[in-house]
């Protein structure tokens, strides 16, 4: 599989995941259709699907312009939220279907948003995996809990996306890193590998993908049951500690 980003309104991600069997393509919150269609066009790709995170318009609001206005009434719009415009196959949590030969997995991950799902990828061919995360985890961070709770968000990162194999490539919807990473040292200090990260990312206008490997090592959010996290936030209580960190971080 090829995958593509594009950055879109400043600080956003759309990905465009391509098949190379079969030269079939998806898109990911196609924010800025004119833009990502350009790209499509280059690639000798043919697109068949946009694949939704939320209804949020920084992710889907570009869903009517393309297929509406620049006349792609057939494309299959996947998504788990009846806010999501244009969203016309309502994907279950799990659900298996295909790109092409590439085998796509919606995880329903609601706390971001009730209908927030993240799409999971696996190539047959070469054994890559990629997770589409959208406003859920971040390279260093992780999404608001605009309808949730940490108790959601920890259902979430411990039970369904850190059990995801260390590889699995994390393509996350905003360049939010060096922000999470600073509020992530003031946390975290000692931490060797977040260390690493910032120093890595400091001349980086892209920072993504990260994995989810790697995630587990610097993002203080993965972290809540390690025994430092639980001293900061004077909590025993992970969810407690990811309540904190998350209230800590919207004042950051």
């Amino acid at each position: 599989m090829k995958i593509i980003p594009i950055s879109v309104l400043d600080d956003n991600y759309s990905y465009i995941l391509i098949d190379e069997k079969t030269k079939e393509a998806a898109v990911i919150d196609p924010v800025e259709p004119i833009k990502i269609l350009n790209v499509i066009s280059q690639t000798g790709a043919k697109l068949s699907s946009v694949f939704t995170t939320h209804h949020h318009w920084d992710h889907a609001g570009g869903n009517i312009e393309l297929v509406g206005k620049k006349n792609k009434p057939g494309l299959a719009v996947y998504g788990a939220d009846a806010r999501i415009p244009e969203i016309n196959y309502v994907c279950k949590d799990h659900e298996e279907f295909k790109l092409g030969s590439l085998d796509i997995t919606p995880l329903h991950t609601p706390c971001h948003t009730k209908g927030h799902v993240c799409y999971y990828v696996v190539d047959p061919a070469t054994g890559e995996k990629a997770v589409f995360t959208g406003d859920t985890l971040f390279v260093g961070g992780v999404g608001k809990f605009f309808e949730g709770d940490a108790r959601d968000m920890y259902r979430i990162l411990f039970h369904i996306l850190t059990k995801l194999p260390d590889e699995t490539w994390v393509y996350c919807g905003h360049e939010y890193t060096k922000n999470n990473l600073k509020f992530a040292l003031s946390v975290d200090p000692h931490n060797e590998a977040l260390i690493a990260k910032w120093n890595w990312c400091q001349d980086k206008m892209i920072t993504v993908p990260s994995t989810i490997g790697q995630e587990k090592m610097f993002n203080p959010f993965l972290r809540v049951n390690e025994h430092a996290l639980q001293i900061m936030a004077g909590k025993s209580d992970p969810v407690e500690v990811l309540h904190t960190l998350r209230e800590m971080k919207n004042n950051f």
